[in-house]
């Protein structure tokens, strides 16, 4: 009787770095759908392709209770929660933009994984997602809001998810 030779399979699990522009998702899911964002369900497809290594939240902080539970349940999904002050301007415009820390955040987990996912719609980022791909050679996916999300990114992305409703609360 011959012994069985068992060869060790070797999987390889793709590594996922998250991205998610919180402002953007919020006022694109409301005006398009009414409706808030799912980011337990969104986290949970993900992850379905992979593993996540990182994942990031980009907020701006008005430091009310309702959002600091909101930011709590980001932290309890797995995000690390990055915040940055709200600013009223004296012309009643506010400021708070975090797309410099978003593009420097996915330059570096770059080289650390095999896909990116931006949750954003925000054509701002279509030269940062062709970059990481012809640099880096990973995928770049985006999810973001049919009719609300840039035409620009959608083509940069490697695939471009819809939000719809299975995302939403």
């Amino acid at each position: 009787m011959r012994p069985i030779l068992q060869e060790s399979a070797k999987l390889t699990v793709t590594r996922i770095a998250i991205f998610a522009d919180v402002q953007n998702i919020y006022y694109t899911t409301r005006q398009a759908f009414g409706r808030q964002f799912n980011y337990q369900s969104f986290w949970e497809r993900v992850s379905s392709a992979g593993e996540i290594v990182a994942a990031k939240a980009y907020a701006i902080d008005r430091g009310d209770n309702k959002q600091r539970k909101f930011q709590n349940a980001l932290r309890n999904i797995g995000f690390d929660v990055k915040l940055k002050p709200y600013i009223q301007r004296r012309d009643g415009s506010a400021k708070g933009d975090w797309d410099v820390g978003i593009a420097i955040d996915v330059m570096e987990a770059a080289r650390d994984v095999d896909t990116v996912v931006l949750l954003s719609g925000d054509g701002d980022f279509d030269l940062l997602l062709s970059k990481v791909r012809k640099d880096f050679g990973i995928a770049a996916e985006v999810y973001g809001v049919p009719g609300l999300t840039a035409r620009s990114l959608i083509e940069a992305a490697t695939t471009w998810h819809a939000i719809d409703s299975t995302l939403l609360l």
